[in-house]
């Protein structure tokens, strides 16, 4: 009896291990009251729009980021100057595309909180500034934006407030993105940036529309959200796509792989919350600002609402047979941006907190009868774990911890039956995205 209590004592606390406290702690810190402050503050701007007044204290994108820039600064302040705190800009000139009728500067926000160990790997989490209204280049009416994308916003700045009072391994980035509903520029402004300044990046979370429960059709669901995300790099060679036709891949690029950690690191701290996986880069033929960081070979996801409202998106402030139109304050439900703002905060804390992904992942096992794996040790991994799932699932099922080593065979599986992918896993037990084998061990 007393050997079986022992061995219940070792196999709880292992099952411990799988959890840090502090993630519960950081979604408890999440405010709605504060969120709800923040998202009233933008949407009182007036109007947003990327062409809009510049010089005004009280209306436009001059006025609303420049105030973002004050918030980020009073954070840092309260974390002893933990926050690196900058404008970063791009003159977009007159007739890039319909949209830019005029040379605008599209200027994002950015605030950097540098990591204690790998400074130089970042992981992302963004907000779009602007706003716009039916016509897309009317820059002076009202566009308030309170849910597209004030609430993406706020939730941004809520969640540097949480987490700069802690340290991490990985630099994390809080970002406010203009330019977004003119072409998508504030994102590729910062993705060609962090290539010019050879960031690692190991994911973007874009965050667009987070604040609304009702949908168009009639759905109120608070717990439910979706993640978008690409199957394969758009950077991906000739060679690489032909290699996926004999050994897979096709739902295993990096971005799929950063939609499945988010998935299951909320599955693990926020039970309550149902992430959906959407098999595609954005909704139906439209698009986000994670794109431009797709585009440029970064991972990169869009977190949002489950059930849109179209009438509140786009749309010029007005009332019709009895509809009211518009991207209104009152619309928006601050309790449920609160949880995808936690929800954000939670994968941000646990990646920064994680050794980087192993690299040179190589895998064999043809016509044998278990499957091998080599890879290269990643630094301040304690160890690594190997996952695996069937060929249909959506997610990673199976797994097993191996150890420090650098190599490893899974006896009695079957390499043909399976997909699979290697984590590495840091000292509090947080682990890296899961790297898809890019070689084949002869």
């Amino acid at each position: 009896m007393k050997k079986l209590l022992v061995l219940f004592l070792a196999f709880s606390t292992s099952l411990i291990a799988q959890t840090d406290p502090r993630i519960y702690t950081i979604i408890n810190a999440t405010s709605a009251s504060r969120i709800k402050s923040d998202i009233t503050t933008l949407a009182n701007f007036g109007t947003r729009h990327t062409l809009s007044d510049t010089l005004s204290n009280t209306r436009g994108i001059g006025a609303a980021r420049r105030w973002i820039k004050t918030e980020f600064d009073k954070i840092s302040k309260n974390c002893n100057g933990c926050l690196q705190v900058f404008y970063q800009k791009n003159l977009v000139t007159k007739g890039t595309n319909a949209r830019i009728p005029k040379d605008v500067w599209v200027v994002n926000v950015v605030a950097i909180q540098k990591g204690t160990k790998n400074p130089n790997n970042y992981i992302v989490m963004s907000g779009d500034i602007d706003s716009r209204i039916s016509d897309p280049n009317n820059f002076t009416d009202d566009a308030p934006g309170a849910n597209d994308n004030a609430s993406g916003m706020a939730g941004t700045i809520e969640a540097a407030r949480v987490l700069s009072q802690y340290k991490f391994n990985n630099s994390i980035i809080y970002v406010g993105l203009s330019g977004e509903e003119q072409g998508l520029f504030g994102g590729k402004g910062l993705a060609d940036y962090a290539k010019d300044q050879q960031w690692s990046i190991m994911g973007v979370i874009n965050n667009d529309m987070i604040g609304n429960i009702k949908g168009v059709d009639g759905v109120i669901d608070n717990r439910t959200f979706r993640i978008f995300s690409e199957p394969t790099s758009p950077t991906e060679t000739e060679r690489q796509r032909t290699a996926r036709r004999f050994y897979g891949g096709e739902v295993d690029g990096i971005s799929r792989q950063l939609a499945r950690y988010v998935y299951k690191t909320t599955q693990t701290y926020m039970p309550e919350m149902n992430p959906k996986m959407i098999y595609r880069l954005d909704r139906f033929g439209r698009g986000g600002h994670h794109r431009p960081f797709n585009d440029v070979g970064f991972a990169g996801i869009r977190i949002m609402e489950a059930h849109e409202n179209y009438t509140q998106q786009h749309q010029d402030i007005r009332t019709e047979n009895g509809i009211e139109y518009g991207d209104r304050l009152s619309f928006v439900n601050f309790e449920y941006a609160q949880k995808l703002t936690a929800v954000n905060a939670i994968n941000l804390a646990s990646l920064a907190a994680a050794p980087a992904a192993p690299e040179e992942v190589a895998i064999g096992g043809i016509v044998e009868a278990s499957a091998k794996f080599k890879w290269k040790k990643v630094p301040h991994a304690k160890g690594y774990k190997i996952y695996w799932r069937e060929t249909t699932s959506p997610t990673w099922d199976y797994s097993r911890y191996v150890g420090d080593v650098s190599e490893f065979t899974l006896q009695s599986i079957v390499i043909d039956n399976y997909f699979f992918g290697i984590a590495a896993v840091g000292e509090d037990g947080h682990e890296s995205l899961v790297t898809f084998p890019s070689k084949i061990i002869r």
